[in-house]
């Protein structure tokens, strides 16, 4: 509108006229208000995260809003542009929806790993065996446990939330351990120093990636350093953001690790019949996606049929003594 109506007057007005309506514009967009922040005991229950204490957004903020947001200094920031979709929702409802996404792309990322793994990484001796032959199916019906159990456990935050901890947790444990473990027998065969190690020998990229797996974990269990100074990693420094960062630093030496397994195992990967080719592959995972997107609609019908009264769309009120004692 604004400026439609400096197009208008450039056309019929006074020059001078136009430049102050120009200034009037901009002055006009560059003092638009940013969303008001809140405390933790100002929001529902089921946005509250564990010793993030400030810079919680409005739940029922406008579409307007949220844009905003993402370029102010909130306790998602960092989060938002390393991990956009699912931190700018409207309403608890929508938050759950965004998070069985999430969810379900993780645990396809985990099935992801599982074909370089088949085709590059398996240790000699279990070639063409029923595990090798078994890894990538297991993997997908892995991904539908992951999705399954990451999704329930949304249900079983308010009522029992080191249980939901305990399951997410697990639900995401299962899958990394099960994929890794050709590289934890390698690791195994190699660990007193080479000695018959041969092909089996693991690069340093295998080994930062484990590192920084195991560190990611650690960070999402553990909610340190907010757990020992609650209101002081509010904006910079949580574990979520700790644990973005390590997550990206793992999957790029994943991906350095398994061009090592091409690189080094190539001659003898030649030589090999591929456990699934290009039309198993895709079929696998077309079928992988198939089921997962089933789970979580099952999940968002779920959610859905709910009463608008259920603590897990409404977070319940804050208990009076831990309001007090966050003020």
């Amino acid at each position: 509108m604004c400026l439609e109506e400096a197009g208008g007057r450039q056309s019929h007005g006074h020059p001078e006229a136009v430049r102050r309506s120009a200034w009037r514009c901009r002055a006009a967009m560059l003092s638009l208000k940013l969303p008001q922040l809140l405390r933790v005991h100002q929001v529902p229950r089921v946005f509250w995260e564990d010793s993030i204490m400030s810079g919680y957004r409005r739940p029922s903020s406008s579409a307007r809003d949220c844009v905003l947001s993402s370029f102010q200094m909130t306790n998602e920031t960092v989060n938002i542009w390393t991990h956009f979709l699912p931190t700018c929702s409207m309403s608890p409802r929508a938050r759950h929806i965004c998070y069985f996404l999430d969810y379900g792309a993780l645990s396809l990322y985990s099935l992801g790993c599982a074909f370089p793994y088949a085709a590059y990484s398996m240790p000699a001796s279990w070639l063409h065996s029923r595990l090798h032959q078994l890894f990538v199916p297991a993997a997908a019906l892995n991904s539908f446990l992951c999705t399954g159990l990451s999704c329930y456990s949304r249900f079983l935050e308010l009522e029992s939330p080191r249980l939901s901890k305990a399951v997410r947790t697990a639900a995401f444990a299962y899958p990394f351990l099960f994929d890794n473990l050709p590289l934890f027998y390698r690791l195994g065969l190699c660990w007193d120093g080479g000695r018959g190690c041969g092909r089996e020998a693991l690069s340093s990229s295998h080994t930062h990636h484990l590192l920084c797996a195991l560190l990611t974990g650690f960070l999402f269990a553990s909610h340190l350093p907010e757990r020992l100074a609650p209101g002081r990693f509010d904006y910079i420094g949580h574990s979520h953001q700790l644990f973005h960062i390590c997550a990206v630093l793992g999957t790029h030496f994943q991906l350095e690790a398994v061009l090592a397994d091409m690189g080094s195992r190539r001659a003898w990967l030649a030589a090999q019949e591929p456990p699934l080719g290009l039309a198993g592959t895709l079929a696998t995972l077309g079928l992988a996606v198939a089921g997962n997107l089933l789970i979580i609609a099952a999940f968002t019908t779920s959610l859905f049929r709910a009463p608008s009264t259920c603590p897990l769309l409404q977070g319940g009120p804050p208990e009076g003594g831990m309001k007090s004692k966050l003020q």
